[in-house]
C-alpha cells in the first residue's frame, strides 16, 4: 500500500472536465505524487471509469474522492470521502456519509477509506454553495483543525480555496497544531512559486483547476518536489 503521508504533490482531475489523451499521458508521467479523481457537479460513473482506465496505464496511485455514490467503482487505491467541517448542513457531516455505508457497507474495504476533514474557504466556490457552508475566521479554522486531529482523529485535513489562492499564513498556523494529522492545501495554484510557497507549510498541495485552465504552468509545479 502507498505512503499516502509522503504525497507532497497531487494532481487532481475532474470527470466532467477534458484533457486530451496526450495532457493526461503528461500527467500520469509528471512525477506528482499521485492523481485525486473527483469534483463538485456533473460527475458520472462513465467520466470517472474512463479517467480510471487512463491512469491505470501508469504505477501511480490514485484516489477517487467521492461526491455521489453512483460515481464509485472499484480499482481505485484509495477512497476520499469528504466531511465539510463549515457546512451548515448534518447532509454534509454525517447524513450522505451514513446513506452510503448503509447502502454499500458490506462492500467496502475499510483499509482503503480516507475520511478528509474539509474546511472550504472560498465563497465563491461551487463546493461551498453546493454544501451550504459557513465563512469560518481565523479562530474557526484552527479549532477545526484541533476538532479533526484530537476529537475525530481524521488522518486528513483539508484546507480548501477552490479557484482562488488561499492565505499561506493561515496554512502555517494551522500545520503549527497539527501533529499526526495530514495537511493538504487545494486552491488557486497556478505557478511554481505558488506550489512552493504553500508546500512550506502544507504536507501535500493539490493542483487541479489549472491543468484546465493553463496546462504547461500547472505540470511544472511538480518541480516543488525537487526543492
Amino acid at each position: 500500500m502507498y505512503n499516502r503521508k509522503a504525497w507532497k504533490h497531487v494532481f487532481k482531475l475532474d470527470p466532467a472536465k477534458s484533457l486530451t489523451d496526450e495532457e493526461l499521458d503528461q500527467v500520469c508521467q509528471s512525477g506528482t505524487d499521485a492523481i485525486i479523481v473527483g469534483g463538485t457537479d456533473n460527475i458520472t460513473l462513465e467520466g470517472v471509469i474512463d479517467l480510471l482506465n487512463h491512469i491505470r496505464r501508469y504505477p501511480i496511485p490514485c484516489v477517487l474522492e467521492v461526491s455521489t455514490a453512483d460515481a464509485i467503482t472499484p480499482g481505485f487505491d484509495f477512497y476520499g470521502i469528504p466531511v465539510v467541517l463549515n457546512s451548515q448542513e448534518k447532509k454534509w457531516l454525517l447524513d450522505a456519509q451514513h446513506q452510503a455505508i448503509k447502502d454499500y457497507g458490506q462492500l467496502i474495504n475499510w483499509s482503503e477509506i480516507l475520511t478528509e476533514g474539509y474546511v472550504i474557504l472560498n465563497p465563491e466556490a461551487k463546493a461551498y454553495q453546493v454544501t451550504h457552508c459557513k465563512l469560518p475566521d481565523r479562530a474557526d479554522v484552527i479549532a477545526y483543525a484541533q476538532m479533526a486531529e484530537q476529537m475525530f482523529r481524521l488522518p486528513i485535513l483539508y484546507l480548501e480555496y477552490s479557484g482562488t489562492y488561499g492565505d499561506p499564513e493561515l496554512v502555517r498556523e494551522v500545520k503549527q497544531i497539527l501533529n499526526n494529522t495530514q495537511l493538504v492545501y487545494g486552491g488557486g495554484i497556478t505557478t511554481l512559486a505558488q506550489a512552493e510557497q504553500m508546500a512550506q507549510f502544507a504536507d501535500t498541495i493539490v493542483v487541479g483547476n489549472s491543468l484546465y485552465e493553463n496546462f504547461d504552468e500547472a505540470i511544472a509545479t511538480v518541480n516543488v518536489k525537487k526543492d
